[in-house]
């Protein structure tokens, strides 16, 4: 697997792991139009105090081409309350860009090509060699079910996250990968 490593500016200032601690993959979309929006989203400082952000640890561009942001052994900020124990991994696709939360764009239109499918396996198969207590997989929304106002009629509710989406090919992933999908109860 050609990782290429992309550092984001504050990852040594991201808490410290123990990689054997690692036992969830969580999949996510970037929601945003291509890999360097995500990139310019990733360096934002939202939390002054640490002088870190938001971002996965992984993202998948549409041609296949994977970069690791933060090392596997420092706890990027990705998924509300699993943040400790999980991998974080952004494929590059639209979702439901540029309307994230209005009622009527809800459904998200674009397809995650083959190549990016077939990274994002080789990608899972690399970490569990790595992460040897790595089992579980999810998607950003499996996790996160909060509900909010729309942005156009605050009368209707709509899902905060719903990456990876609907398109997602979870039967391809699943049935070439030596990890199983979990959804909390």
């Amino acid at each position: 697997m050609d990782i290429h490593l992309q550092p984001l500016p504050y990852a040594d200032s991201l808490q410290q792991r123990d990689p054997d601690t690692i036992d969830l993959l969580v999949i996510h979309c970037t929601e945003l139009p291509d890999l360097s929006t995500a990139r310019s989203y990733g360096e934002t400082v939202h939390y002054p105090q640490s002088g870190t952000g938001n971002s996965g640890h992984y993202y998948i561009d549409r041609d296949g081409r994977c970069e690791q942001w933060v090392p596997d052994n420092r706890v990027a900020h990705h998924v509300r309350g699993l943040n400790a124990h999980s991998i974080g991994v952004e494929l590059v696709n639209r979702g439901r860009w540029p309307d994230w939360f209005h009622a009527a764009h809800q459904q998200p239109e674009e397809a995650y090509p083959k190549v990016q499918i077939d990274a994002l396996i080789a990608l899972i198969g690399d970490l569990q060699q790595r992460l040897p207590k790595l089992s579980k997989i999810a998607g950003h929304a499996d996790l996160d079910l909060q509900r909010i106002p729309s942005a156009d009629d605050p009368e209707v509710s709509i899902r905060r996250k719903i990456d990876p989406g609907p398109l997602f090919p979870w039967s391809t992933v699943l049935d070439a990968s030596a990890i199983r999908r979990w959804i909390p109860s």
